[in-house]
């Protein structure tokens, strides 16, 4: 609030809002708006971890295998598919199912992401509700001296 003398020598209050402050606080939100909001378009980038699969477990009768090999060639449990034919037999497999829709996916460690991609999202389509990822043991010191107890 403001004091204000007017012309006759009496104080007149001033009811005025100062928005000085608010324009400041609304700036600096604006700044660090522009600076977050690319960030979360852009996703969440990360290195993956490497398998330690100290405990091989091996697959099950009713799981579903999709792999890919070094080339980009699919296998649907070691069987070879002909190309364009993968969404075909994953809707197939996964209407029928009626307990889990979940599909086990390895791919070669030299394959392009974006066959992986593309592989992912074909498989998503087809109705496949969790992917896991199957690794290959990581060798280890540790696990190279368990492996030679068992034998």
């Amino acid at each position: 609030m403001a004091i204000s003398t007017g012309s006759a020598g009496g104080t007149a209050v001033k009811s005025d809002i100062n928005v000085t402050p608010m324009i400041d606080v609304m700036l600096v939100l604006l700044i660090i708006f522009m600076i977050v909001t690319p960030l979360i378009a852009a996703g969440f980038k990360a290195t993956l971890p490497k398998g330690k699969n100290l405990d091989p477990r091996p697959e099950g009768e009713n799981e579903v295998v999709l792999g890919i090999d070094e080339f980009g060639r699919y296998f649907l449990n070691g069987r070879p598919l002909p190309e364009g034919t993968l969404e075909d037999q994953l809707r197939g497999i996964f209407q029928a199912r009626t307990e889990d829709k979940i599909l086990y996916f390895k791919a070669d460690n030299k394959l392009k992401f974006a066959k992986i991609d593309e592989a992912v999202e074909t498989a998503r389509r087809a109705g496949v509700r969790v992917m896991a990822a199957i690794t290959e043991p990581k060798n280890t010191g540790l696990f190279q001296a368990d492996k030679k107890e068992k034998k």
